[in-house]
């Protein structure tokens, strides 16, 4: 199921890296109606999967699943034709962005829920949190290819088929497409590793599945979680508020203010490849201090090795003028380093679990909200004396300065920290603590927060004109306040979880 995810992901960033500078580059939409235009779709995507998540809990979750895979690749399909700038191309575009959120609703959420089934049975529950943080690595996994699968094949078609670079979108949006293609095939061959979840019929009706398996709960107890977990969306809202600015204000900072070209080993971040190797050497790490015999110990030698060796080529046979570094290059990194440090995070909580210190999901979700926080006060600093953006005669953005890469980068680092304290945890507390009859509907209700937080991305966009302080200020002082919301709270939350 990760992997079918993974598939589904790989396309959704694929045409996300490049989605606003594609309003901008094919339709002329200013910073403005392109944040409306983002955030609204933000918001669909993960409001939808309140109403998948209710219907699955009637008729079953697999299904729905396989109905949203195809409602998507409708979607992209419509996305991938190049019906230029007119009337037509922007309804087009508008019933594409509906038909990627329909299939998004009845895929998304009812795809975890599934998952979380996989951990009902006493034997696996301790290790729930863990699994969610491998499946969320999984889905980061086609996260990180994304932006320089969008990025090739659109110079592909500029250099090849020399095609304009508005239509060039158009190409990247058809990589999408293949992505479900690939996305459904994992889904149906691998039925038989989790047949286990699968549920054909609805609970009244059949009386069977996985979800039935849990115990019932009394009318007040179920009235305690459902509260519990409305207070954890609250929270979870202001979250995605600050996360999703990667393709926003975040995206408008790379084009405007980020140097556009690198050298030395900073150019050698903006290579896929480079990342992969640093992911390997994690991974060999791991093995070569944890592993039990001496065969194990050496395959992590290895793969620490030869990727080190890959690197050091990788590094002599960079040009010396440097690379170019394009905008949507930076949406490869939060996902980069979900995929680095996941391993690294189940680590550090299985030591303190043994310990007997490790904290309960809603801790580690109000320490994501500081450490969200933290991010925003790195951008803040690194804007400090920074002019405000400017236009050029026909409405084009200039670019204001050369900001290292750096400073994005490292952002995105400390955004991802704030993530895997947040998100796979989120997911894996609503799982644990819903109640049994309304599991598909609360995952939807995790996603309509998510929605809402998608929906806010928009208010930053509106203050992109003003002193960047302002901006990444702002989205300070709210992550902060969601923290100091959720610790006030955590007697009650710890309670349920």
């Amino acid at each position: 199921m990760a992997l079918a995810n993974t598939g589904e992901r790989f396309g959704y960033y694929t045409m996300l890296a490049v989605f606003t500078l594609f309003l901008q580059a094919n339709f002329g939409f200013d910073e403005k109606l392109t944040s409306t235009i983002f955030s609204s779709f933000l918001m669909l995507v993960y409001f939808l999967p309140l109403f998948g998540g209710a219907l699955a809990d009637k008729v079953g979750y697999s299904k729905l699943v396989t109905v949203g895979i195809f409602i998507m690749f409708a979607g992209y399909v419509l996305l991938a034709l190049p019906l230029g700038s007119n009337s037509v191309a922007i309804i087009a575009m508008a019933g594409a962005l509906a038909l990627v959120s329909i299939g998004t609703g009845l895929f998304k959420g009812n795809l975890q829920v599934m998952v979380g089934d996989l951990y009902n049975e006493a034997t696996y529950s301790a290790k729930r949190d863990a699994g969610f943080s491998l499946f969320y690595m999984a889905i980061n996994i086609g996260a990180m290819f994304a932006p320089t699968a969008a990025i090739k094949i659109m110079e592909w078609a500029q250099n090849s088929l020399g095609v304009s670079v508005a239509e060039s979108y158009h190409y990247a949006f058809g990589v999408a497409c293949a992505s479900l293609i690939v996305s459904i095939a994992i889904f149906y061959l691998g039925r038989p590793t989790y047949r286990q979840v699968i549920t054909t019929k609805g609970k009244a009706e059949s009386g069977k599945g996985n979800e039935n398996t849990a115990e019932e709960l009394s009318p007040a107890e179920t009235k305690e979680r459902i509260i519990c977990l409305c207070l954890v969306f609250a929270v979870v809202i202001f979250f995605w508020m600050a996360f999703h600015q990667n393709g926003l204000t975040l995206t408008f900072f790379a084009r405007d203010y980020t140097a556009t070209t690198s050298t030395g080993l900073e150019a050698m971040q903006f290579d896929v490849t480079n990342l992969v190797a640093g992911i390997f050497i994690v991974f060999g790490l791991f093995s070569v201090f944890q592993g039990k015999t001496g065969k194990e110990k050496g395959i992590g030698a290895a793969l620490v090795l030869l990727p080190l060796a890959y690197l050091f080529w990788n590094y002599t046979q960079l040009p010396a003028e440097g690379v170019k570094v394009d905008a949507p290059i930076f949406q490869q990194f939060n996902a980069c380093f979900v995929v680095m440090l996941t391993p690294v995070s189940i680590a550090i909580f299985s030591w303190l679990g043994k310990k007997g210190l490790e904290p309960k999901a809603p801790v580690k979700i109000g320490l994501g909200m500081l450490v969200a926080a933290a991010a925003y006060l790195l951008m803040t600093i690194g804007s400090i004396g920074l002019p405000l953006p400017e236009y050029a005669a026909d409405g084009s953005n200039l670019h204001m300065a050369d900001v290292s890469p750096n400073l994005l980068i490292e952002t995105y680092l400390v955004l991802t920290f704030a993530e895997l304290l947040l998100s796979p945890i989120g997911i894996s507390f609503v799982t644990k603590v819903a109640p049994p009859k309304y599991k598909g509907m609360m995952m939807g209700g995790w996603f309509v927060s998510t929605a809402i937080g998608n929906f806010l991305v928009q208010i930053p966009g509106y203050l992109w004109g003003k002193d960047l302080t302002i901006v990444w200020g702002t989205l300070m002082v709210i992550c902060i306040v969601a923290a100091l919301f959720i610790f006030s709270i955590i007697k009650k939350l710890n309670k349920v979880s």
